[in-house]
């Protein structure tokens, strides 16, 4: 296929002319995947899917080419997630620390696009923490109400405001 086109044919004549030469020495006669039909030709096309197919070939996320304050920034937005499996506090402070270390090292020499982004506050995600397991845990059967005292002959006006039955009047 070093061959130039001559000059006074058509580009598409001359490539359709390669293309029967070709198949006439049986250059395509063997191909792998012949016969069958192409992979992926029902997904919508965008501009971005080779990038995608090359992600999945390797084994990575969409995140693992993420730039590094971007990262960051998704690790802090997660980390009420994060941080719900751990089972102490300590391990939840160290988590936030260790975070909060990896986002001071990139503020001090910050690299690729300048993206705002500020540690985490520690007493914040702990307290988060400990009302999602507060919520997670089963309700705990509470003590049945003391059953109120029998009246003994004492009206509603002599009870103090506090302990008079609701909607009762003087």
């Amino acid at each position: 296929m070093a061959e130039r086109k001559p000059s006074g044919i058509s580009f598409e004549s001359w490539i359709d002319k390669q293309i029967r030469e070709a198949e006439e020495r049986g250059a395509f006669d063997n191909l792998p995947g012949t016969g069958k039909p192409l992979p992926n030709l029902h997904r919508a096309n965008d501009e971005m899917w080779w990038v995608r197919e090359k992600l999945a070939q390797e084994g990575l996320s969409s995140d693992d080419v993420l730039p590094t304050p971007l990262k960051l920034r998704k690790e802090k937005h997660r980390l009420r997630e994060t941080v719900s499996t751990l089972r102490s506090e300590r391990q939840v402070r160290d988590a936030v620390a260790e975070l909060n270390t990896r986002i001071m090292d990139w503020l001090r020499a910050p690299s690729g696009p300048q993206i705002p982004i500020r540690p985490a506050d520690a007493d914040s995600v702990v307290d988060q923490w400990r009302a999602d397991r507060a919520a997670a845990q089963p309700p705990t059967q509470q003590a049945a109400p003391a059953p109120a005292e029998p009246s003994r002959g004492v009206t509603s006006a002599r009870l103090s405001w506090w302990r008079r039955p609701f909607g009762a009047r003087r």
